[in-house]
């Protein structure tokens, strides 16, 4: 065994402030078995969580959207400027709108919401596990807990009207047998009695079970929401991409915890988008089929007054035939004014859908103005023409121009009334929603397990270092040599201290009489005990030039462990020949007489302690002789506190106390006195004035450096010189020393 008694204080280097690595993953170490302890209690909570937890699946369809059907006219034109396929954000912003969502919400009754009542937490992963015997059972309920679900119960609605106070709040379905069930408000009022199958009203409510599927006695949370939450939770769980740029292709996705439900809903929201862009189709060619057929009549009137003007002209000439030369004039003239005549048709259909900016209405300005610069050209060679001929050019094109125009239009109705019948839209299904039940999307167990151990990982790590933070009790001796105090000794932390005698007087609070509770005795060779046998060799030469053998042991604050330290050092002392008395100073909070062996009161801690204590010898109730009680160990006997008295101060100022502390010196080599804390009370300050020596015990990692400066500068203003200090319950640290400088060296069988 290598000891250390009063060692140099030791240098520090560098800024406090700065962050130490290597201390700090020392601390780390010294942590890892809560560490771990945390992470993996972390981990098991991430485990029943992903078990627990209501998994989600996930319905996915795909729709194809084409470019929009072409219509005679038009959308010839329109292909002319842009062939592209329609925006995928234009079609995606329709599907999940309000007209298409709402109608997924009214054909399924996504309004009504049916949640059956199951057992806190496990419910759910219990009537998930449930496997029924045959279609429709319904799983047993469990201790009797009738009204719960525990697994096969199913409640369909077909009809729910409730009034407007109604909406939003959770009505309650009970199941009372034979198809039968009664419904009540959130306030336990019974509200309708029925059967299923047939509607039933009372109170403003009218309901129509459709499938009822439970135990007598089980519950259900019914809801009737308002249609527009409703919709706005489903527009919420839509997800709609396109796949690829520009393709046209939208994959359409819905999670839910029923699979069936979110099947449904992908299937209602795909079909009702189809059938409205179909009847899109349709109702934009019946609106030109309107338009066309409104300006027949008038382009074939315009015909028959050409033909008339025509057949009058040629009669009044005297002529009928046109010369080669005009007839190819006629000709080319025709077609420019058959153009620009439909092209004004399209432009009064075209300023009822676009804007002057639209690139199709631009298109069109630009081709009217190329074939007037055309038709001036042909003009300019008319003018040339004779004046018979010129006139008869005239009447000519007028009969031409519109008997063509009237064909055109004819032409374009017929075929705007064979789209319109047969209309199938720019969208079309190409994948029906599915759902995968053996791989739900949510919850990733392994992830959820993952992120788990790294939380609870990264919250013990943050535990300890905050922790550590504001704990700024003292880990290294030299923090108190820089007080001025020197360390007489470093005790280790005894395991078997902590573990077995500690645990043991908890349970115990009574010791049996006569018996010692200490370390030094159970387990002498702990190596704890071998540094308090470094203290008694440090002692013996502090105590030379001493006024007294008495030696007063204290703390700056509570749980220093200067109890331990008083008694085992008494002990030690005690087994090297000398006579040693232990006294219980603390008229407060004693407790010395539970590991001394003493004490036959019957109130435990209450107790007086036995008939006579230090209490009763200060205020003259008892003898000296009689107070002090023998111990098993030779040499050492013990004064216990006695009964607690209301002015613990005044007695220890009394005069008695300096007599008796007298005698007791006189009688034995030491006398050790424990004291209470000082920063506590002042009875250590007033017994430190009749001891010849002073120790401080501070304990390793509570104890403060501010606490005990100031502990020694209290003792200094009562005239108590504090000879050093004893540096309790030191624990092995990973960043290089333990117990200031001890080392196991035990002999073989101890």
């Amino acid at each position: 065994m290598q000891a250390s008694t009063i060692d140099a204080p030791r240098q520090f280097s560098g800024d406090e402030d700065e962050i130490d690595l290597r201390e700090l993953l020392g601390l780390l170490w010294d942590k890892r078995w809560l560490i771990v302890v945390v992470t993996l209690c972390s981990g098991l909570i991430s485990v029943a969580y992903a078990l627990l937890v209501t998994p989600i699946y996930q319905a996915d369809a795909m729709v194809q959207v084409e470019p929009e059907p072409s219509f005679p006219g038009l959308d010839s034109l329109a292909a002319m400027v842009s062939d592209t396929a329609p925006a995928a954000d234009a079609e995606i912003a329709l599907m999940k709108s309000r007209m298409v969502v709402g109608q997924v919400v009214d054909k399924l009754q996504l309004d009504i919401s049916v949640a059956p009542h199951r057992l806190p937490v496990v419910g759910n992963f219990i009537a998930r596990r449930y496997q029924p015997q045959s279609e429709g059972a319904v799983a047993e309920p469990w201790l009797g807990l009738s009204s719960y679900d525990w697994g096969g119960a199913e409640l369909e609605i077909f009809q729910l009207d409730v009034p407007r106070q109604l909406i939003g709040r959770s009505l309650q379905l009970e199941v009372i047998g034979d198809h039968r069930f009664r419904l009540y408000d959130d306030d336990g009022r019974l509200l309708v009695e029925g059967r299923t199958g047939r509607p039933v009203s009372g109170r403003g409510v009218t309901i129509q079970v459709a499938t009822l599927r439970a135990n007598p006695g089980t519950r259900f949370d019914v809801v009737r929401k308002s249609r527009l939450k409703a919709v706005k939770k489903v527009q919420a769980g839509i997800n709609a991409a396109e796949q690829g740029k520009d393709t046209g292709i939208i994959n359409v996705r819905y999670e839910d915890a029923d699979p069936d439900r979110a099947a449904n809903i992908v299937d209602a929201l795909v079909q009702q988008y189809v059938l409205q862009n179909v009847e899109r189709a349709s109702a934009e060619a019946a609106q030109r089929l309107e338009f066309v057929r409104s300006k027949l009549p008038e382009v074939r009137h315009r015909a028959e007054q050409a033909e008339e003007a025509l057949a009058s002209y040629q009669t009044q000439a005297s002529t009928a035939n046109m010369e080669l030369k005009t007839k190819a004039l006629l000709d080319e003239i025709a077609s420019v004014e058959a153009s620009i005549s439909k092209l004004k048709l399209e432009q009064a259909e075209v300023q009822q859908r676009y804007t002057a900016r639209h690139p199709v209405y631009r298109t069109m300005l630009n081709q009217l103005s190329s074939l007037q610069e055309k038709k001036e050209a042909l003009e300019q060679e008319v003018s040339a023409l004779p004046e018979t001929q010129q006139q008869l050019l005239r009447r000519h094109l007028d009969v031409e121009v519109n008997r063509e125009l009237y064909i055109a239009m004819l032409t374009q109705a017929q075929q705007l009334d064979v789209a319109r019948a047969g209309t199938i839209g720019s969208a079309r299904v190409i994948d029906d929603a599915v759902v995968d039940t053996s791989r739900p999307v949510k919850p990733k167990r392994s992830l959820i397990v993952a992120l788990g151990l790294v939380l609870g990982g990264f919250l013990a790590v943050g535990w300890v270092l905050v922790r550590q933070m504001f704990n700024r009790g003292i880990e290294d001796p030299a923090a108190i040599e820089q007080i001025g105090l020197p360390v007489y000794a470093s005790i280790p932390l005894s395991a078997y201290q902590r573990d077995v005698i500690v645990r043991r007087n908890n349970k115990k609070r009574r010791a049996t009489a006569g018996k010692l509770h200490l370390l030094a005795v159970e387990e002498p060779a702990d190596l704890a005990i071998e540094a308090v046998r470094s203290l008694r060799t440090s002692l013996h030469f502090a105590m030379l030039e001493a006024d007294n053998n008495i030696l007063m042991i204290s703390g700056a604050g509570p749980n220093a462990g200067k109890s331990f330290v008083s008694t085992n050092l008494a002990v030690v002392i005690a087994q090297t020949g000398q006579r040693v008395l232990v006294v219980d100073a603390d008229l407060r909070k004693g407790s010395l007489h539970h590991v001394m062996g003493s004490g036959t009161g019957k109130n435990g801690d209450n107790d007086d302690n036995g008939a006579h204590g230090l209490s009763s010898l200060l205020i003259g109730k008892s003898e000296l002789d009689d107070t002090i009680q023998h111990t098993p160990v030779e040499g050492l006997d013990f004064i216990a506190r006695g009964q607690v008295p209301p002015n613990p101060s005044e007695l220890l100022m009394h005069a008695n106390c300096t007599d008796l502390l007298r005698q007791m010196s006189a009688r034995y080599d030491l006398v050790i006195v424990d004291t209470p804390p000082i920063l506590a009370v002042t009875d250590a300050a007033i017994i430190g004035n009749q001891a010849g020596t002073s120790l401080l015990v501070a304990r390793f990692g509570i104890s403060q450096a501010r606490e005990i400066e100031l502990a020694k500068q209290r003792f200094e203003q009562n005239r108590v010189h504090i000879k050093g200090a004893i540096f309790n319950a030191i624990e092995k640290r990973a960043n290089g020393y333990y117990g200031y400088g001890y080392y196991d060296y035990s002999s073989a069988g101890t």
